[in-house]
């Protein structure tokens, strides 16, 4: 039972505070890497090398099943428009950091909550009724508060 309780309640909270680590020091390292002259695009390159290398082992530790959906067109155009997305937006992102701090990228990152929220009242993507718009509003409304 208590292995349980930390796997569904202690994990995810050690995996999002690891992730934000990782994020805040991503941003000061790139920070400082740029202030000594290294381009965005070669640190990105950098940042997805390290990440490809770390993700490597996972398939092979993984419990899932080993069968593979085909690989057509349609899912590699959609990989190649991830990455496309991926990477263009992250060199948004730290060209925005070059000319701020990491502190305020740090900062606004933590309000991505609260406009995917307004976002999604805005274009109605809660069509189930008003009660649910409600509910979302109220368990949102903690990140909201926690943003500001």
């Amino acid at each position: 039972m208590r292995g349980r309780y930390c796997y569904k309640d202690v994990l995810p909270f050690t995996a999002l505070v690891t992730m934000e680590c990782i994020n805040v020091g991503l941003n000061t390292l790139f920070k400082a890497a740029t202030l000594k002259g290294m381009s965005y695009h070669v640190f990105v390159v950098y940042a997805y090398a390290i990440a490809a290398l770390v993700l490597l082992p996972a398939p092979f530790i993984s419990q899932r099943s080993r069968v593979l959906p085909p690989l057509n067109f349609s899912i590699m155009s959609k990989i190649g428009l991830l990455g496309l997305i991926g990477s263009s937006s992250q060199i948004m992102g730290y060209t925005g950091i070059n000319f701020s701090s990491p502190a305020l990228a740090s900062a606004i990152s933590n309000l991505v909550p609260a406009f995917t929220f307004i976002f999604a009242i805005i274009f109605s993507f809660y069509l189930n009724g008003k009660a649910e718009v409600e509910e979302s509003y109220f368990l949102n409304l903690g990140w909201v508060q926690g943003s500001l």
